[in-house]
C-alpha cells in the first residue's frame, strides 16, 4: 500500500473572507500541505470541483450565494464528486445547525479558530479515508464478517460504508431505520451491527433491545453510532446491551480500534 502524506493531498479552501483565507493556508501550510486552491462562494467552488476535484474539502458556514450546506448536497449527489472528503470550518455551535453535517458524512467540524491538534487530526482522518488499511483479526476472516448497517441517512450510510469497506468489511447489509433492521435481522445472520441512535419509529435504542431481547442472535456485537450528548441517554444506550458507542463524525482510526475490541475480545 502507497502511505498518503499530507504533501500528498490536494485540498480546496471554500472561504469568502481573505483575511481567514490567508490564516488557514497558513495552517495548512505549517501541517506540509501547499496544494491549496481557493474559492469565494458556492459556485466559484463546484466550477473548480468539476474540472479539478480536490481530495478534501474544507469550507466556511455561510457564503454570499449559499451555505455549506448546498455545497455538500451537490457533492455527495454527483457520483463522481461524492468521495471527496469534507470539512466544515465554523463558528457555529448550534448543535441543530450542525447535526446535519454530522449526518451527512463530513471527517471533521473545525472550529472557528481551530488548533493545530483539530487541524492535524481533520487530515489524517482525510488520510485514513483515502488509505485502506485493511484489519488483521485472530479469530475472524475480515471478508467474512457480515454488518448490518443501520442509518435514515443515506449520506451517514455511504461514509461509514466506505469507512468499513477501507477496513476490510465488505459484506455490509443496508437498513435505512430500524424496523427494516429488525426485518432483516429476522431472515438473516450477521456478525457485527453497526446502527445510528436517532432514527424515526424504531430508533438505536429500541431495535438494541431487540437484538438483546427477543432476536436469535442476542449475543450480537452492536456498534452505536452517535452525536448525542445527554450522558443521561448514553448511559441508559448502554445498559441497553450497546457494546460500544462511535461519535459522528465516523473516524476511520477510532472506528478500526473499537471493532477490534468487539471482535476480538
Amino acid at each position: 500500500m502507497t502511505h498518503i502524506t499530507p504533501s500528498d493531498l490536494s485540498i480546496l479552501l471554500v472561504e469568502p473572507s481573505d483575511t481567514q483565507r490567508k490564516i488557514i493556508i497558513n495552517k495548512l501550510n505549517k501541517e506540509g500541505i501547499t496544494e491549496v486552491s481557493t474559492a469565494k462562494n458556492i459556485t466559484e467552488s463546484i466550477d473548480i470541483i468539476e474540472r479539478h476535484p480536490p481530495d478534501l474539502i474544507a469550507s466556511a458556514m455561510y457564503f454570499e450565494d449559499g451555505t455549506a450546506k448546498e455545497l455538500i448536497k451537490t457533492i455527495k449527489n454527483n457520483e463522481k464528486l461524492a468521495d471527496i472528503a469534507f470539512m466544515l470550518v465554523t463558528s457555529e455551535v448550534k448543535r441543530e445547525h450542525l447535526e446535519e453535517f454530522k449526518q451527512s458524512g463530513v471527517v471533521a467540524l473545525l472550529p472557528k479558530p481551530f488548533t493545530a491538534e483539530h487541524l492535524g487530526a481533520a487530515i489524517n482522518t482525510t488520510i485514513d479515508l483515502l488509505s485502506p488499511d485493511e484489519m488483521e483479526l485472530d479469530h475472524f476472516d475480515v471478508h467474512e464478517i457480515r454488518v448490518l448497517l443501520v442509518d435514515d441517512s443515506k449520506l451517514a450510510r455511504n461514509h461509514i460504508r466506505r469507512v468499513l469497506n477501507n477496513l476490510g468489511l465488505n459484506k455490509v447489509t443496508e437498513a435505512e431505520d430500524g424496523q427494516q433492521a429488525i426485518d432483516l435481522l429476522q431472515d438473516n445472520m450477521f456478525d457485527l451491527v453497526v446502527t445510528d441512535y436517532n432514527m424515526p419509529e424504531v430508533d438505536g435504542r429500541e431495535l438494541t433491545r431487540y437484538i438483546r431481547e427477543k432476536s436469535q442472535q442476542s449475543h450480537l456485537p452492536i456498534l452505536m453510532v452517535t452525536s448525542e450528548r445527554n450522558d443521561t441517554h448514553l448511559a441508559n444506550i448502554e445498559q441497553d446491551g450497546v457494546n460500544a458507542l462511535c461519535d459522528k463524525p465516523f473516524e476511520p482510526k477510532f472506528v478500526k480500534k473499537l471493532l477490534f475490541q468487539l471482535l476480538e475480545h
